[in-house]
Formats: C-alpha cells, sequence, structure tokens
C-alpha cells in the first residue's frame, strides 16, 4: 500500500513537473494532466506490486469521488483526447519522449470503462509500455496501471479482473 501523503507527494511533483513539459502537439497536454487530477474531496488509496519476473509493476488506485459525475466527465474527457492524440512527443528535464496511444476494448463491471496502452520512446531508445484499465461504479473510481517494457494489451484481461475484483467489495 501507498500512504495517501506519498501518492500527495507524487501528484505535486507531476504537476510540477508538467508546468516545464512542452507536448507537440501542446493540446495533448491534457493526456498527462489528467492523470495528476484527483477529484476534490475525494479519498483515494493504492497499492503497487512488483514482478522481477517479467520486469513489471501494476500499480491500482481506488477513489472514493465526492462527485461521481465530475469522474465520469474527466474518464469522457480522457477518452476524447487520447482519441486526437494517440501520437505526441513531451520535452520535459532534458528529455525528449514520444508517446503513442492505443485505446483498448476492455470493458469492467462498472457504470464507465475506458483502457488506452501506452508506448512511449526515450530519444536514447530505451522503451516503455503501460497498459491502463479504469472502471467508474457508483461513486467509486478504481484505475489499474501495468507498466514494463513488454506490456501488450493482453495484460487487459489480467488488470481487467483485478478491477473487477475491487469495484465488487467496494
Amino acid at each position: 500500500m501507498i500512504p495517501a501523503a506519498q501518492i500527495d507527494q507524487g501528484i505535486i511533483k507531476a504537476k510540477e513537473l508538467l508546468k516545464t513539459a512542452v507536448f507537440t502537439p501542446e493540446a495533448c497536454k491534457v493526456v498527462a494532466d489528467s492523470s495528476a487530477q484527483v477529484p476534490d474531496g475525494s479519498t483515494y488509496a493504492a497499492g503497487t506490486s512488483v514482478s522481477a519476473t517479467d520486469k513489471t509493476t501494476t500499480v491500482i488506485t481506488v477513489i472514493a469521488l465526492k462527485d461521481a459525475k465530475a469522474m465520469a466527465d474527466q474518464l469522457k474527457a480522457s477518452e476524447a483526447t487520447a482519441a486526437q492524440c494517440r501520437t505526441f512527443t513531451v520535452e520535459a528535464a532534458g528529455q525528449k519522449i514520444t508517446t503513442e496511444t492505443t485505446p483498448i476494448d476492455a470493458a469492467t463491471n462498472g457504470d464507465e470503462s475506458f483502457a488506452a496502452l501506452t508506448k512511449q520512446s526515450l530519444g536514447t531508445g530505451q522503451a516503455q509500455s503501460a497498459l491502463t484499465v479504469t472502471g467508474i461504479k457508483g461513486n467509486m473510481a478504481v484505475t489499474a496501471v501495468k507498466t514494463g517494457p513488454g506490456v501488450t494489451e493482453y495484460a487487459s484481461a489480467e488488470l481487467t479482473q483485478l478491477l473487477n475484483a475491487v469495484l465488487a467489495n467496494g
């Protein structure tokens, strides 16, 4: 489990980095910015698991929403932006990162669902992939993210199962 204070520190650092980052096209900054947002008045927690075998990290975040509509609207905005920003670049902290995002069909047991596979490449040739699956049910939003060099859309079944278990017990 990751303490809320540590999550808050990560959100603050992400927002600080986004202030100086240059996005091309600029409209795609919304993609990264939406990941650093937790709706006001929400309660949240996160947990992480690392697999040395397949060199991946899985993070699950659960948010109890004060305003479920705000999160559903944010999810729909993320979907629309992901469709428009399938490929973009970010220059931050001296690094240039090319990002390619592909929406994935991964329905959850939530009222709303969204999934996408993101592949990031550094100018040095290093690559990283992240599969994100989000589900909203009532006033609870759950996001599962699996990152690693070999992560593909096929991990969506694993993440959807994990996410559905949390939604069922929320």
